[in-house]
């Protein structure tokens, strides 16, 4: 599976495993990815005037001396700028060794408009902030309006976090190896790599899995085989049923929208659940989503009892206090040891913060044994309210954050944002890469969180139905584009859905 993201210390060892394991040696390696790079400055930029290839003193730089070689015998004309000398007798001082181009001193750099910049100079191992002659470059390069091609990751980015350290270049294209970064997904970082390609240098697959990386980029690969599919025999309960929980009269339309989310995205059965002064207003609006009265715990119980749901969705437009709490736990408890077959409670909005000052009562709840998966929904603001010290360490990334969260937690935890995080307490965790801006608009979270929940219900691992959810939710949203609002959604989703739908069968064939 190509979609792992290896973590800088993690990219380090599969280098040392793969030159263990051969064909390649560390130069070997080394070539292979100024190769790449080179090919990709060759493709994009035919025409440049004059290439810069700006060399670091350790392996970043040492793909840059290869860069810059290939260039050269291509008829470029390069220029090499150094900060620092490779240590001798390393793989980066024979690259050196190597290179036809003198290098000069990357504190004389000088450039002219129609050069292109390879900047090799850190990559994704820097680990404190750039400053002095660097810095310098990286302004020159953005009032020329230079076109920067990274190696690895632009100098200036954390390959862990995706954070600026300091100062960073701003690529047109990120050349990276064998698997992408944190950094090359998580905000700002994403901003600031341009194109990403990822090249194959000869670090085979099997090393990769070696190393058991948990921490995935989240496109299809990672949970189509699980996006369920309807028997031939199905039928409507087959298909799992779904509870939304309604707020009060003038609060209903958030509810409606996460229910229909849950209808289009699969499930056999949607019930919102109405408070009795809410009735006649949900029922003006509802066709095939179906409507229960609900006003107290006994009520949920009776509906957990008679009508067997799979899934709920508690906090979209339901209300902030005490009722909320103790809904959010009768639905986990209730399901614990009693066999009602719950899979999952959704819990977003108001449900989250309904618990910001007793989360405790929440996570014990959810870390029974036997109870339902808890799935989580916050935008950073919610995130802040129930993980305030969490999100007060910024020393901590947002793959981080989310990390702690979910274990904290025991829940699965979808961070959201234009980098949504999808965490689990065992440590997995997938960052989305598909983020659409058109989707923040007010109701398009309700729409996700009634996503995560039809997936739920028939029977879709937690942990891959949240990726899964987000991922179809942004897909969505970009595919739509301008004029996109919450409404919108549900309906679209069925296109992106068949060609899911159809992707998992010729990959079963």
């Amino acid at each position: 599976m190509s979609n792992e993201l290896l973590f800088p210390s993690e990219m380090a060892e599969a280098d040392r495993l793969a030159i263990a394991a051969g064909p390649f040696d560390g130069i070997g390696l080394m070539r292979n990815a100024g190769a790449a790079v080179a090919a990709v400055v060759l493709k994009r930029y035919p025409a440049a005037t004059r290439v810069h290839v700006l060399c670091g003193p350790g392996n970043n730089g040492g793909d840059g001396y290869v860069v810059a070689r290939i260039l050269r015998e291509s008829a470029v004309d390069v220029s090499v700028w150094a900060s620092g000398s490779p240590q001798g007798g390393r793989d980066a001082a024979l690259a050196a060794s190597e290179c036809p181009v003198e290098a000069r001193p990357l504190s004389d750099f000088v450039a002219e408009v129609g050069s292109v910049v390879v900047d090799a100079l850190y990559g994704a191992g820097l680990s404190k902030p750039l400053s002095g002659d660097a810095a310098k470059v990286i302004d020159i390069a953005a009032e020329l309006n230079l076109p920067v091609v990274a190696v690895d990751l632009p100098s200036g980015v954390s390959g862990e976090s995706g954070n600026v350290l300091g100062k960073a270049f701003r690529a047109r294209t990120t050349v990276t190896f064998a698997r992408k970064k944190p950094g090359h997904l998580l905000l700002p970082g994403r901003e600031l790599c341009g194109d990403i390609e990822l090249a194959d240098i000869g670090i085979d697959n099997s090393i990769v899995a070696q190393l058991q990386p948990r921490t995935f980029e989240n496109i299809p690969a990672l949970w189509l085989d699980r996006l369920p599919v309807p028997a031939v025999d199905a039928h409507k309960y087959k298909r799992g049923h779904v509870g939304v929980f309604s707020g009060g009269p003038s609060a209903t339309g958030a509810a409606r929208l996460s229910a229909l989310a849950a209808a289009r995205s699969g499930a056999g059965a949607v019930t919102l659940l109405s408070p009795a002064n809410a009735m006649q207003v949900n029922a003006a609006h509802l066709t095939s989503v179906m409507l229960h009265k609900i006003d107290t715990i006994a009520d949920v119980d009776e509906f957990v009892g008679s009508r067997r749901p799979s899934a709920f969705v508690l906090g979209p437009g339901f209300g902030i206090g005490e009722k909320t709490r103790d809904f959010a736990l009768v639905v986990l408890g209730n399901a614990h040891g009693q066999g009602s077959g719950i899979d999952g409670l959704v819990l977003d909005a108001d449900g989250i913060t309904s618990f910001r000052d007793t989360p405790d009562a929440l996570f014990e709840a959810a870390r029974r044994p036997k109870t339902p998966a808890l799935v989580m929904t916050p935008h950073e603001g919610e995130f802040a309210k129930l993980f305030p010290d969490v999100a007060g360490h910024h020393d901590l990334s947002k793959l981080a954050k989310a990390r702690a969260a979910a274990k904290r937690a025991s829940a699965i935890l979808v961070y959201k944002g234009a980098d949504t995080v999808i965490a689990a307490p065992n440590g997995r965790a997938a960052i989305n890469s598909n983020g659409a801006s058109w989707l923040a608009t007010a109701g398009s979270g309700d729409v996700l969180s009634g996503i995560i929940a039809g997936l739920l219900a028939q029977g879709m691992p937690a942990f891959e139905a949240a990726c899964a959810a987000v991922w179809i939710h942004a897909e969505t949203g970009t595919r739509f584009g301008p004029g996109l609002i919450a409404e919108d959604l549900p309906l679209a989703l069925v296109a992106v859905l068949r060609e899911l739908v159809e992707s998992r069968g010729m990959a079963a064939e």
